[in-house]
């Protein structure tokens, strides 16, 4: 009589492709022209990215008059993108480092791809500090090196803080991202007949031969990484909240900011992930290898964290109201109330309504409504961020002072032309390296892994 063994996790990948099979599938938009949809898709990034440009050179001939901010709202949309794209950024650690010490073998068709987009976040978050200072040769005041003039920087400010922060992050996600990559650059290196890739590949893959002796210093050293990396996905976004939290502002001076902002970042930054890869999958026929399955997961993660970013708007109001703090409740009630409650309602609406359509099983697996859910989201956690750097800003202690914060033509200009970086990057990046680890892969295609039966 035969039993069935419940224990037995499902397979990752869909099939059972040979490994040859997958290197093809794998390597395959490496190997191939572009065709005119990319071309398409990259004149469309290409376009806003010059718009941002533009916009930018304007900024630096005129000054930053030219955007939205004003006394008191000093940090407008720059901080507010800041936040934003390093929010993005999260679920790649997440995905790659966690999720691996956590043996999650579903991450692996999609743990490249977001390494990558980690990458490519962090840098498009660079900009917006440097260009909000008004003076970009002033941030080189931000690193503690010995000058003549002995002109330290402050490191009691929590924006010193987010440069250690960010820039660690960025450091041990790229060494992260490309560690991963050295097995794959082998693995190219050894397809192709065009010298020119084959010197590039032989370089950047360190002189990789598939070995045992190298299969094992590559493990120890992606699991090191993995556990390096780790504690900053939770230590970059709290301290990015620090530079709310620590001020005295009403609506900003509060210890739930940190837990906040982390379940923020993760929530938009696995919506981001979702809605690359559904194309991804499509585009590249990676169907079999980002499964629905995988989709779903990512799914189940984006209620999660949307129901505790839910929880954290909640304890919001309820710490304001139990503070007793007069200025702390009139925060919270302008929120929701006053001249910006049409950001905070539709922030609320993206983050916390939207997501618990998720509950429901078809719509967890059913991309066109998973998709425009996750757009949402990110739409919803941009207003996040504008919601609390402009509300607190605009209202704050003084009445003399309250102004209305109003967004420029350029501002916007700018924003479009982060998300034309972003994904004009990503473009590049699917036709120079592989989206997805040949090597991660073919670890977890069932049949791989050794089986003793019964022993």
């Amino acid at each position: 009589m035969s039993t069935i063994d419940f224990t037995r996790e499902l397979p990752v990948i869909e099939g059972r492709p040979s490994l040859r099979e997958i290197d093809d599938i794998i390597a395959k938009p490496l190997e191939s022209k572009p065709d005119i949809k990319y071309y398409i898709a990259l004149s469309i990034t290409l376009t806003m990215l010059l718009i941002g440009a533009v916009a930018l050179g304007f900024s630096f001939y005129y000054g930053t008059g030219l955007w939205g901010n004003n006394n008191p709202v000093g940090w407008g949309f720059p901080i507010v993108n800041f936040v934003f794209w390093v929010g993005i950024g999260h679920a790649g650690t997440l995905i790659s480092a966690i999720l691996f010490l956590l043996r999650q073998r579903w991450r692996n068709g999609i743990a490249r791809f977001a390494e990558g987009m980690t990458i490519f976040a962090v840098i498009t978050a660079g900009i917006f500090p440097l260009i909000h200072v008004g003076r970009p040769w002033l941030p080189l005041y931000l690193i503690p090196h010995p000058n003549q003039h002995s002109i330290w920087v402050n490191f009691t400010s929590p924006l010193l803080w987010d440069v250690f922060a960010v820039s660690t992050y960025f450091t041990v996600s790229f060494i992260f991202w490309y560690v991963g990559l050295i097995p794959d650059l082998a693995t190219l290196r050894d397809r192709t007949k065009n010298r020119i890739k084959k010197i590039i590949y032989s370089v950047t893959s360190l002189g990789w031969r598939h070995s045992n002796r190298h299969w094992q210093h590559y493990e120890m050293v992606y699991l090191i990484l993995a556990g390096f990396a780790t504690p900053l996905v939770l230590s970059v976004h709290t301290i990015v909240s620090f530079d709310f939290a620590v001020s005295i502002m009403p609506g900003w001076h509060t210890t739930i900011f940190p837990p906040y902002f982390v379940a923020g970042a993760v929530f938009s930054g696995f919506a981001m992930v979702q809605n690359v890869l559904i194309f991804i999958r499509k585009i590249f026929n990676y169907e079999h290898i980002i499964t629905i399955d995988t989709l779903e997961r990512m799914n189940k993660i984006i209620l999660l964290t949307g129901s505790l970013v839910g929880y954290a708007y909640a304890m919001e109001f309820f710490i304001a109201w139990y503070s007793g703090v007069q200025a702390e409740q009139f925060a919270f009630l302008n929120r929701a109330f006053g001249p910006y409650a049409w950001a905070y309602w539709i922030m609320v609406t993206c983050n916390v309504v939207f997501p618990q359509l998720f509950w429901l099983r078809r719509i967890r697996r059913y991309i066109p409504v998973m998709f425009v859910i996750a757009v949402f989201v990110n739409v919803g956690m941009w207003f996040e961020r504008f919601v609390i750097t402009v509300t607190s800003l605009s209202r704050d202690y003084l009445p003399a002072s309250w102004a209305y914060y109003s967004p420029t033509l350029t501002d916007g200009a700018i924003l479009l032309g982060s998300f034309g970086l972003f994904f004009t990057c990503l473009l590049l990046f699917t036709k120079t390296l592989p989206v997805v680890s040949i090597a991660e892969v073919k670890a977890v295609v069932e049949g791989s892994q050794p089986s003793h039966g019964d022993h």
